[in-house]
């Protein structure tokens, strides 16, 4: 079992509003997708010891599994919580997020330096340069495409698309994380957050792009603000499949476009090496 604390276990309650039986804005499809990245089956009889509502299965989980474990489950959920509180225009509850950030630290053993509020509100201000697609680290055949893709997402900016820029950023930015994976195996295999199958690392075309932004931060590509703000335009992606977006009730407006293109451009200044 985990060694969080009853009080520990408090502040991930409030963030992630448990008392209601809900964990942040999962429906059960996704849940059980998000778990299964970690090869947890949290629909499975082993956490329905206290009930089967998500709250009460995420309980069960930390109450049954190692900090090894337990720790980056509940970092990610934390980074989806800071996403989406920044994309839906809401203020994150600061004094707890800190508190838990703390204990997600405790439990994962890493000691990591972490942005303020105010560091955050310089990343969405500033202006990233869409670096040029040849410092990018995909393959030539795919340039075109990429190239195109961006320059719809420009058009759909302006046009009001919002959840078409969404989709078209968050294309791109699997498609040069997967690039920069190809080109360097290696680094990519070895990370501690590599997904692996029969122990063996997966390949990479089988990797999803939550596993790309981990790896991606854990070897230095991308940086700590970028690898939050990939994983709120990560999920708001999924609002491909409309179940998905009637499960969360939320309509993307156009400051969650901007925020998702300021991402995308930011993660491919930092893999340009530009940033």
């Amino acid at each position: 079992m985990s060694s969080l604390t009853d009080i520990e276990k408090r502040y991930f309650e409030k963030l992630f509003g448990m008392s209601s039986g809900y964990v942040l804005d999962f429906s059960n499809a996704t849940f059980d997708k998000f778990f299964r990245r970690y090869n947890v089956n949290i629909h499975g009889p082993k956490y329905q010891t206290f009930g089967t509502s998500k709250a009460k299965k995420l309980r069960a989980f930390w109450e049954s599994e190692p900090d090894q474990l337990v720790g980056p489950v509940l970092s990610e959920m934390l980074a989806s919580y800071e996403a989406d509180c920044e994309l839906t225009g809401q203020d994150v509850d600061k004094i707890p997020l800190e508190r838990a950030r703390r204990i997600v630290d405790r439990l994962t053993g890493v000691s990591m330096a972490r942005d303020s509020a105010g560091k955050e509100s310089e990343f969405l201000d500033r202006e990233f340069a869409i670096p040029s697609i040849q410092k990018l680290p995909i393959d030539p055949r795919v340039v075109p495409i990429v190239e195109a893709r961006l320059n719809e997402a420009r058009i759909a900016l302006g046009a009001g698309a919002h959840l078409s820029v969404i989709f078209l950023c968050g294309s791109v930015l699997e498609a040069v994380l997967l690039g920069a994976a190809r080109q360097s195996p290696a680094i990519f295999n070895q990370a501690k957050a590599t997904p692996t199958k029969n122990c063996s690392p997966k390949r990479f075309h089988e990797w999803s792009l939550a596993q790309l932004i981990n790896v991606a931060y854990e070897v230095g590509i991308l940086k700590l603000d970028i690898k939050k703000f990939s994983h709120g335009l990560r999920d708001f992606r999924n609002y491909i499949h409309p179940y998905e977006q009637l499960a969360s009730g939320f309509t993307p407006d156009e400051h969650t476009a901007k925020v998702c293109f300021q991402v995308l451009k930011a993660a491919l200044a930092s893999l340009a090496g530009e940033r």
